[in-house]
């Protein structure tokens, strides 16, 4: 739209926040997914005998997340996570050296003994919403083309691994300059896909 006066179109805003890191993946803008991606291989970061994971499809729902329990490289202040259907997983390398974080989480997070990397997220409840969906790091794979974040989650949670409160205003700033709507739980999507979950199964909708 051209000015009141037919001077040049109006600019959105400049960034103001782009000195606030939130991951490697994301800090330099986020890159679009490629049309027909279909997949490709995650490798955690030991330099010899890699623990190596074979994705079968796109991932969906990928995300930022702030919570204290998913894996993040070195000095970010967010993980990156999606999910892709458990069936499109499989371990191709060295799966003797995964091991399970904490076996009392919902998610069971397999990670290398080695390294600490976060191969991949599985649910093995049944009735859990998310049952049948791997949680995984994109950022893991040699391959471009992952879908892009979409949303950030858990914002809050930073504070307990040590972010200062007064920092979450331009956090919360550089988050929705990438494009990343914050939130202090999941998506509404997410979210309305739990209720709606729970919903059924306590008989309050039809199933």
């Amino acid at each position: 739209m051209s000015t009141l006066f037919g001077g040049a179109e109006a600019s959105s805003p400049a960034p103001r926040y782009t000195h606030v890191k939130i991951h490697p993946a994301v800090d330099g803008g986020v890159k679009p997914a490629a049309a027909g991606f279909n997949g490709g291989t995650l490798t955690c970061h030991c330099r010899t005998n890699p623990v190596k994971v074979k994705i079968t499809s796109q991932t969906a729902h990928n995300h930022v997340c702030g919570c204290t329990k998913c894996w993040k490289p070195s000095g970010a202040t967010f993980s990156q996570v999606a999910v892709v259907g458990r069936d499109q997983l499989s371990v191709i390398a060295n799966e003797d050296k995964l091991q399970i974080v904490d076996p009392s989480a919902t998610i069971q997070r397999h990670a290398c003994k080695e390294c600490g990397v976060h191969m991949y997220g599985r649910i093995e409840n049944k009735d859990h919403p998310f049952y049948g969906l791997d949680f995984v790091h994109t950022e893991l794979s040699d391959q471009s083309g992952w879908a892009a974040p979409e949303f950030a989650a858990f914002v809050s949670s930073i504070i307990e691994s040590g972010t200062p409160p007064e920092k979450m205003d331009e956090i919360r700033g550089r988050l929705r300059e990438l494009g990343l709507e914050p939130y202090d739980a999941l998506s509404p999507a997410l979210m309305d896909a739990i209720a709606t979950h729970i919903a059924k199964s306590t008989g309050a909708l039809p199933k």
